[in-house]
């Protein structure tokens, strides 16, 4: 067999996979399918999935994650406020995805205690692929707050999206439009208290969470030149 890519490697696997998760979920027998089908050596397929069909979960949700971000790229949103925006990036991560099933037994896996951590870490990256997508600048503690936000209200809308037989999917709509209002009106309460008599009280805790600033590329590692201040 002739080496392929090996991004083209992961995307034969993932592909093959994803034929079988709605019938053997993400599990050791799926991945040994798509490994068989494909014609990989299961050695090279542990060195792309260490984990096995629980990395190719994780790159199934990333590739979604990808192909969100390359359309969203591809059109004009200039024209759409930020809830406007929000709304529509969470349905196109929703849309891109081929089958319920795929998601649904993604959702079972990463809900066990053992992979739970995986799972959240992976809704917190698509908030902040959806956030980075539509032009969020927030360097500081805003930047936290808006990816933790929005990942409460992607995890309910896909899960609420899993279970909905409307058609067009309309009452998962309406349900992301009610949770993206919630949002808007905690953070109209938010800076009230802010501007308030309660954000005079707090002007101690706020300074300190003023300081608080967005992760940036790491510096000081091997191979990397860090320019002297001037």
């Amino acid at each position: 067999m002739s080496q392929a890519p090996r991004d083209d490697l992961k995307t034969r696997l993932l592909d093959a996979a994803a034929l079988h998760v709605p019938f053997d979920g993400w599990s050791e027998t799926t991945f040994e399918a798509a490994v068989a089908e494909c014609d990989v050596d299961p050695v090279v397929a542990h060195a792309l999935f260490p984990r096995g069909a629980v990395d190719l979960a994780v790159a199934f949700h990333k590739q979604g994650d990808s192909l969100m971000s390359a359309q969203l790229a591809a059109q004009d949103l200039s024209e759409m406020k930020i809830r406007e925006k929000i709304t529509h990036a969470v349905r196109v991560r929703l849309e891109i995805c081929p089958d319920r099933e795929v998601v649904r037994r993604g959702s079972t896996l990463f809900a066990l205690p053992k992979y739970a951590p995986t799972g959240a870490e992976l809704i917190w990256g698509t908030a902040d692929a959806i956030w980075t997508a539509i032009g969020d600048t927030s360097e500081d503690v805003n930047w936290y707050t808006k990816r933790a936000t929005l990942s409460g209200v992607y995890g309910a809308t896909v899960l609420y999206w899993l279970g909905d037989d409307s058609e067009g999917h309309e009452a998962t709509w309406a349900f992301l439009d009610r949770r993206i209002e919630n949002v808007m009106q905690f953070e109209k309460v938010k800076a009230q208290m802010r501007n308030g008599p309660l954000g005079k009280l707090m002007s101690g805790p706020l300074q300190a969470m003023g300081r608080i600033r967005a992760p940036s590329p790491m510096r000081d590692m091997p191979g990397q030149w860090r320019r002297p201040n001037t």
